[in-house]
């Protein structure tokens, strides 16, 4: 019979192996922990409207993706800004995160002196999935049909007066409002909401004549023949409204540079977190039946890289810089 004994050096391998087994299994176990943890994805803006539509879309295939619960969550108020604080000081693992468009995180910070957080500081890019082009929409009792047709009707009936809805103040849609009175010489002047919700809830009563937000807000209920969307931005019509020409036809220049929908999360957030969720949103926004839902939106669906939305971020935030500058705006 042959007798092994073990060695010291033995024993402390196998202590070693024992231990690092036991790191492992608490490691793995929080990382299990992390995933069945619902993931929170934030919206600005109250529910019904055109981000918080696109919100839930996306949340309920994300959800498979990554194989845990994702809510959304309405922060609405100032135009997204109090979500964008929520954002700031969320923890930064990857259950907190932030849909929006351009509003709040380009134009926001360049409209306001103090918005309580920088995006180039406090956000990093996760992904991005659409742009979208802003409207001219007119409620059903105006008799205008046409951008032309509203203008002589402003001058005629309002005296050359009239007031236009804004899903949020100094917005893109608020500096259109005031292009269109600059350029047909109307004394046009803007009607904050606090989001394209209550703003289309007045449209819809004829409460308020005309509106201005992007094609998301507009498109179910020009469809339906309630409101009537007579012009866009960007540079080409856009293929859900074939018959609606750009202001560019119009000859109002100046708003080209289309704005952007993605996702965002506290800085700090580990890069191996990121890189899941951007390749989850990668494949969900693949997805047939996805891609068609957000285009019958009004969105020109396409995924972006985190690198490649900071970039739009960047370049679009540059352009409005100087659009803003121009127009005498001071930051309040």
């Amino acid at each position: 019979m042959r007798l092994f004994f073990a060695t010291p050096f033995a024993h402390t391998a196998r202590r070693r192996f024992i231990q690092s087994a036991v790191a492992s299994a608490f490691c793995l176990g929080g990382f299990v922990q992390a995933q069945t943890g619902a993931i929170k994805i934030m919206v600005g803006f109250p529910p019904g409207g055109g981000t918080d539509a696109i919100a839930r879309v996306l949340a309920d295939r994300l959800k498979d993706q990554l194989g845990t619960s994702v809510i959304v969550e309405n922060k609405a108020g100032a135009g997204g800004q109090i979500a964008a604080q929520a954002l700031k000081v969320a923890p930064a693992d990857g259950t907190t995160l932030f849909l929006s468009h351009d509003h709040t995180v380009s134009i926001l910070p360049l409209v306001v002196k103090n918005p309580g957080f920088d995006p180039a500081r406090d956000f990093v890019a996760v992904g991005g999935f659409a742009t979208f082009v802003n409207a001219l929409a007119l409620s059903a009792g105006t008799p205008a049909k046409s951008v032309a047709e509203y203008v002589g009707w402003v001058g005629t009936q309002g005296a050359g007066k009239g007031t236009v809805g804004v899903p949020a103040p100094a917005s893109v849609p608020e500096f259109l409002v005031k292009m269109i009175g600059q350029k047909y010489k109307l004394d046009l002047q803007s009607a904050p909401y606090r989001g394209s919700a209550p703003m289309m809830g007045d449209m819809l009563g004829n409460q308020i004549a005309a509106g201005t937000g992007s094609i998301p807000d507009f498109i179910e209920n020009h469809k339906a023949g309630k409101i009537r969307v007579v012009a866009v931005m960007g540079t080409a019509r856009q293929a859900i409204l074939p018959d609606v020409p750009t202001f560019s036809e119009l000859g109002l220049a100046g708003f080209e540079d289309l704005p952007y929908y993605g996702l965002f999360a506290p800085t700090g957030t580990p890069a191996a977190t990121l890189d899941k969720i951007s390749a989850a949103l990668a494949k969900v926004v693949a997805l047939p039946e996805v891609h068609d839902r957000l285009t019958a939106m009004g969105l020109t669906v396409g995924y972006m890289t985190a690198q490649q939305l900071s970039a739009r971020e960047r370049a679009y935030s540059q352009t409005w810089s100087r659009i803003i500058k121009d127009s005498g705006f001071v930051a309040q």
